[in-house]
């Protein structure tokens, strides 16, 4: 570690502000490069891994042991945060995946209540083209998130917030249909 990294390490560890105001000035350009690379080209996010990275420098600040160099510490911080991100992503994505497909069940329409599906059909035909677009393509194509992402040229985001919105609709539009569907059900299996 050089001199001046070891003084500013130091002047950091005390909570002076204008030695953090420095680092972050040198540095955050150089760091959303770097995160740009982990981010699938999106920039919003990149800064939001340094932002976050630099809130965690302050935060620890009494605690960090840069051991080589605050570069290698900064840029070692910012992978692992992005790492730790992506890990995070995946994770949600399994999830909402699983929860979705489970709730999307309850929107097939029984084959033999022709009135469900002609509601159903309503229903669907109403919700705005690209929620429409995006629950067929999860429901009825089978695509994963990142996939219809991908197809349409949204986020992973986006697609989230279309199928939340899609089902909502639908579980709200046909709510006395399947209510009378589980009521009839379970009058036939008394």
């Amino acid at each position: 570690m050089t001199t001046e990294d070891q003084q500013q390490a130091q002047a950091l560890r005390q909570g002076d502000e204008r030695a953090f105001d420095d680092l972050f000035r040198a540095w955050y350009t150089p760091l959303v490069r770097y995160a740009h690379t982990f981010t699938d080209g999106d920039l919003d996010e990149a800064e939001d891994l340094v932002q976050e990275t630099f809130a965690k420098v302050w935060t620890q600040r009494t605690t960090l042991d840069f051991q080589h160099s605050l570069k290698a510490y900064l840029y070692r911080m910012v992978h692992n945060q992005a790492l730790n991100r992506l890990r995070a992503q995946r994770t949600h994505e399994r999830f909402s995946n699983h929860q979705l497909r489970h709730m999307a069940n309850e929107f097939e329409p029984p084959q033999d209540n022709p009135e469900l599906q002609t509601q159903f059909q309503e229903v669907l035909n109403a919700l705005p083209a690209q929620c429409r677009q995006v629950f067929g393509l999860s429901r009825f194509e089978d695509l994963k998130y990142r996939e219809i992402a991908e197809q349409l040229g949204i986020s992973i985001k986006t697609v989230e917030t279309h199928m939340g919105k899609a089902l909502r609709i639908l579980r709200h539009e046909l709510a006395e249909y399947l209510t009378l569907i589980l009521l009839l059900t379970r009058l036939t299996n008394l």
